[in-house]
């Protein structure tokens, strides 16, 4: 005989002799199958296992993360990077740069006689079948009409919008106002410092690839690094004006400069895989897609480099001078 235990009550039920179950968690439900496990003791249990561990582990996992969670809502370089937006602004960059930046991109560069699939598969630091991937997005057209100037205006305002919206997120890290009119000046200024940088990024890659597989790559991410912190820094000198000195500036360049290359490194394997991988799946869609990825990813950087430099210097300036 079975006896079945259910709400502290012991029923008489058919089994075999002397086999004692019991039914966990309430009683038991006419013509319901419940699954039994055997107990090492030969008596077996009727219905699901009991769940006060699983509850002790979900509270010690809850206790573990809510004073991280809370230290990181908590930090202030996660506090000010929130308080600007800095993932919706990102996005807003890469929208930017793709409708506006890049057709101005590829009319700078083909008048110049140069490619501008090696631009941006420098910038982005891909491997060569990734770059190949990229290429394609570039295939050159039979050009069907020539450009007015009404069409080369767009392209100029398109591209003055991307610098625009670089200008006013270093205003809003560094608390600083607009300079009116001056500021198209600034963006003009920048735009052509961009060009000049990506020819200078492209060229240094040229010069220094034939190098090995050793010392090559060592030489590119050192130079990559100094000319990263020179440009970040006067791309901010540039577009905040007089109003911010180069000194206040250099920890942010710093920092932007530090992080730009960390995210060269991790293109150069994470977007690259990812790129041929899309292109296979989706086709060139699917490659517009990853580089939109990594131009948010830029947008992270950029905010993520001015606002820990502006920290840093706050925190400087605050420390007690010995």
């Amino acid at each position: 005989m079975t006896t079945t235990r259910m709400n502290d009550r012991t029923v008489a039920a058919p089994g075999g002799a002397g086999c004692v179950c019991w039914l966990v968690g309430g009683g038991a439900v006419p013509g319901k199958v419940c699954h039994m496990s055997a107990e090492p003791s030969g008596v077996h249990r009727l219905g699901p296992p009991p769940r006060p561990r699983r509850r002790a582990l979900h509270q010690a996992s809850r206790e573990w993360a809510a004073p991280r969670l809370k230290a990181v809502t908590e930090n202030p370089l996660w506090t000010r990077m929130t308080a600007v937006d800095f993932f919706g602004n990102s996005i807003q960059l890469a929208a930017l740069a793709i409708l506006c930046f890049f057709p101005f991109l590829i009319v700078i560069t083909t008048a110049a006689g140069q490619d501008t699939a090696t631009v941006v598969t420098r910038w982005l630091g891909l491997d060569e079948p990734a770059s190949h991937a990229v290429a394609g997005l570039f295939a050159a057209t039979p050009a069907t009409g020539s450009s007015t100037v009404i069409s080369a205006c767009l392209l100029v305002l398109g591209a003055l919008a991307v610098a625009g919206t670089l200008q006013g997120w270093y205003r809003r890290v560094f608390d600083l106002p607009g300079r009116g009119l001056r500021d198209l000046g600034a963006q003009a200024a920048w735009l052509a410092g961009l060009l000049g940088y990506g020819a200078a990024h492209v060229a240094l890659s040229w010069a220094l690839g034939p190098l090995g597989p050793l010392v090559g790559p060592i030489l590119q991410g050192l130079t990559g690094l100094a000319l990263a912190v020179l440009f970040w820094w006067w791309t901010m000198k540039v577009l905040l004006g007089k109003a911010a000195d180069w000194m206040s500036l250099l920890p942010s360049a710093l920092a932007t400069g530090l992080f730009w290359v960390g995210l060269g490194a991790f293109s150069s394997r994470f977007f690259s895989d990812e790129i041929v991988s899309n292109k296979q799946s989706y086709g060139s869609i699917g490659v517009v897609m990853v580089i939109m990825s990594w131009l948010v990813a830029v947008g992270v950087v950029v905010h993520l480099g001015s606002i820990a430099g502006r920290l840093y210097s706050e925190r400087h300036a605050r420390a007690p001078r010995q």
